[in-house]
């Protein structure tokens, strides 16, 4: 995908990727916390892990998609 030059600084278009599939965690965690019953997750960390890496695909899959 390449990088974006901010002020001279490069910055990988991956970790743009990230910091939106983190923000879009974030709010996933809070609505998720709320509605799922206690010891429902066996492991939370490798679920939410899991749920960090679809989102990740998702948008790297819409920036593709945006970008022709």
């Amino acid at each position: 995908m390449g990088e974006l030059n901010v002020y001279g600084v490069y910055v990988p278009i991956l970790l743009i990727q990230a910091v939106l599939a983190y923000l879009l965690l974030r709010v996933i965690m809070r609505l998720l916390d709320r509605w799922m019953a206690p010891d429902w997750v066996p492991m939370p960390n490798i679920f939410y892990l899991g749920v960090f890496v679809m989102l990740l695909w998702l948008v790297h899959e819409i920036f593709i998609f945006c970008q022709f």
